[in-house]
């Protein structure tokens, strides 16, 4: 087997072990599975009488694929939190020491996030269409738009995995943490940019998590009023595939390099 190959293979194994953790400690998975779905049905209740589209959609056509984009950024606490404490615990450390690929130690990271994030995608579209939502430009154009909440959390992942490696204990996870939550809501997965007065609206706008919902709105043929007139509006498809990429380009190196010098 090539190199290659063994690094797979043991970032498979790595990715197990988080995949066994969700055996041993399922209330904790299932709230993180849960917790967007508690979000819909929250915000859902809260706002949707007070949101009125003039094709008479319901706000859930407007909010699913926010909830999705905003599951995606929510994932990144996960991912600081297991780094940071398997760094704190010594137990990336054992990993190094073993005889195998020092790559599949963060790669393992990534294969059970993405994992983590795709079943979280599948319970929220359950239940979004449970409650009405629906996607009307066929399968394909509505598997592109989870392709590019993927490639959000993806490049988010490794945001994660960066501030993980750097941070010295679970502490200062939850103070990273509480800046998560300004980034989510400053954007337009809960009501259009155009509502906001308009500094606000444009900082919202540049918001990629905004992109990514935009974009995954126009792929599944929902109402968005924030696909406004401006360039980001207009080019909001675009915009999700640049502004995960230069995330990607920007931090996957520097967790690289972060992990390589770990403890030195």
């Amino acid at each position: 087997m090539t190199g290659l190959g063994w690094a797979l293979v043991d970032s498979w194994t790595i990715a197990r072990r988080t995949l066994m953790h969700w055996r041993m400690q399922p209330g904790l998975v299932l709230f993180t599975w849960f917790f967007p779905v508690l979000m819909l049905l929250m915000f859902g209740g809260l706002l949707g009488g007070a949101m009125e589209f003039p094709d008479g959609s319901s706000y859930y056509e407007l909010l699913v694929p926010g909830i999705f984009a905003l599951s995606m950024l929510f994932g990144l606490e996960g991912t600081m939190t297991a780094v940071t404490t398997d760094v704190s615990k010594g137990v990336t450390d054992r990993f190094r020491s073993l005889p195998m690929s020092s790559a599949a130690v963060v790669l393992g990271r990534c294969i059970a996030d993405m994992l983590d994030s795709l079943v979280t995608l599948v319970v929220l579209a359950a239940t979004g269409l449970a409650l009405g939502w629906r996607w009307h430009e066929g399968l394909p154009s509505a598997l592109a738009a989870f392709g590019l909440l993927l490639l959000l959390r993806f490049a988010l992942l490794w945001v994660g995995i960066f501030i993980g490696l750097t941070v010295k204990n679970a502490q200062s996870v939850t103070m990273v943490q509480v800046l998560v939550w300004p980034v989510g809501f400053l954007s337009s997965a809960f009501v259009a940019t155009s509502t906001m007065p308009d500094w606000l609206g444009t900082v919202a706008q540049w918001n990629p998590l905004s992109a990514t919902a935009t974009a995954s709105r126009a792929l599944f043929g929902n109402p968005d009023p924030s696909a406004t007139a401006t360039w980001i509006g207009t080019h909001a498809g675009l915009a999700a595939l640049i502004a995960p990429l230069v995330l990607t380009a920007i931090f996957l190196p520097l967790s690289a390099h972060r992990f390589r010098t770990l403890s030195r």
